[in-house]
């Protein structure tokens, strides 16, 4: 049997976006609920489609949406790459969920939670933890907390599977998007035991697609993996030309720290010091604006690329984590 990849577009929208039975036992495996009265026990898909009210604004479109009984709403969103602006868009995304729950003239108390699950194919922190938990508190007194927004984001490279005990399910949910791939012909046993995964695994199998899904899937992962190798070489002209700024800032202030030094403590001995001074502080200054300046070139350059290739805007910005509006400009 062959079997295709969860966290690609195609299959993680089919999985979780067309199966509420799926859809609720991952939420209650992966979000933070404290007790089994938070748990979710019914959904109703949502237009994954939050369109903002004014025409100036943006839109933007989610994997996965939908409510709970409560009126609680649940956002769930695989992240190929990490960018610095998809933080942003994320809460850009939670927040217009939040406020569209609210008619005109309507009662503030009426507002219902609204969760941000967010797996991301990539890291972008120095913690060894995969799970952040993000919550509006008090700085303070960080248990004062402002209900209302949520924001879950999971570093699947750092996921390794361990008997977590009571989050067992978690476990083998992130097995299931870690460790089922295109090279994979025997699922693990201990994911086929359980009868949700066992059916989540049953919608990964080929056979299942039609040969212009297949075609989109194969279009997805060349599209990822051009998108890697771009940002790849644009870190790398970025990183040398830091470097050479920052060598040359740090020539020049070197110099002119030593000169005022050396007149006061010894030409030599000044010199030096500046030198060094004055190098360390350049680089450090010039590869950060070099990083960052290569950071917003590559994701535009990857963008116009993708673009010119008829990729589909949506497409783009998810891999990018450029806004839609902006892309639409290039």
């Amino acid at each position: 049997m062959r079997y295709l990849s969860p966290k690609a577009d195609l299959t993680f929208k089919k999985v979780f976006g067309e199966h509420p039975d799926l859809i609720i036992s991952f939420l209650n495996a992966l979000l933070p609920f404290e007790s089994a009265d938070e748990e979710i026990t019914w959904v109703e898909y949502l237009n994954p489609e939050l369109v903002p009210n004014n025409p100036l604004g943006k839109d933007s479109i989610v994997d996965v949406r939908c409510k709970d009984r409560q009126g609680r709403q649940f956002i769930v969103e695989m992240q190929m790459m990490w960018t610095s602006a998809y933080r942003q868009r994320v809460l850009f995304n939670a927040s217009k969920a939040y406020v569209s729950q609210l008619e005109r003239g309507g009662d503030y108390e009426l507002l219902q939670p609204v969760y941000s699950l967010n797996l991301v194919n990539d890291t972008f922190s120095d913690s060894e933890d995969y799970y952040h938990d993000y919550r509006i508190v008090e700085v303070a007194e960080t248990k004062q907390v402002i209900e209302g927004l949520r924001f879950i984001f999971i570093e699947l490279p750092k996921f390794t599977p361990k008997n977590y005990g009571d989050r067992k399910m978690q476990v083998l949910w992130l097995r299931y998007l870690t460790e089922i791939n295109e090279k994979t012909r025997e699922v693990p046993e201990e994911l086929l035991e359980n009868p949700e995964i066992s059916k989540a695994v049953t919608q990964l199998e080929e056979s299942a697609f039609s040969d212009a899904q297949l075609l989109g899937y194969d279009k997805f992962w060349d599209m990822v993996s051009t998108a890697k190798m771009q940002i790849s070489s644009s870190r790398r002209e970025a990183l040398a030309k830091g470097r050479a700024e920052g060598l040359a800032q740090g020539l020049e202030e070197g110099r002119r720290k030593g000169l005022e030094e050396g007149r006061e403590e010894g030409r030599k001995e000044g010199l030096e010091e500046g030198r060094e001074k004055g190098l360390e502080e350049g680089r450090k200054e010039g590869l950060e604006e070099g990083r960052e300046e290569g950071r917003e070139e590559e994701r535009l350059r990857n963008a116009r690329a993708m673009k010119a290739k008829g990729y589909a805007l949506e497409d783009i910005a998810e891999i990018t984590g450029l806004p839609y509006d902006k892309i639409q400009a290039l």
